[in-house]
């Protein structure tokens, strides 16, 4: 594991990263892109996680930027 993703991991566990929480309708479903350790590069990455949702066709998408602690399971 490299220094950058266990520094991720660690603000993970402590409930410091930032996620993206993303709901789609058609079908209706909610993904967690993340962890990130600041809100602007989650941002500057999240534009390409939702260009792949709308190109497999999903209806309507929302999210939303969250910090918190995540774990599996990251699609519900």
């Amino acid at each position: 594991m490299g220094p950058i993703r266990a520094v991720r991991n660690l603000g993970n566990s402590l409930g410091l990263a930032w996620w993206a929480k993303i709901e789609t309708g058609n079908p209706n479903a909610t993904y967690w892109f993340g962890p990130f350790l600041t809100k602007r590069s989650l941002k500057l990455k999240v534009s390409i996680f939702l260009d792949d949702l709308s190109s497999e066709g999903i209806d309507s998408v929302d999210h939303s930027f969250v910090r918190c602690r995540r774990i599996e399971p990251l699609t519900f």
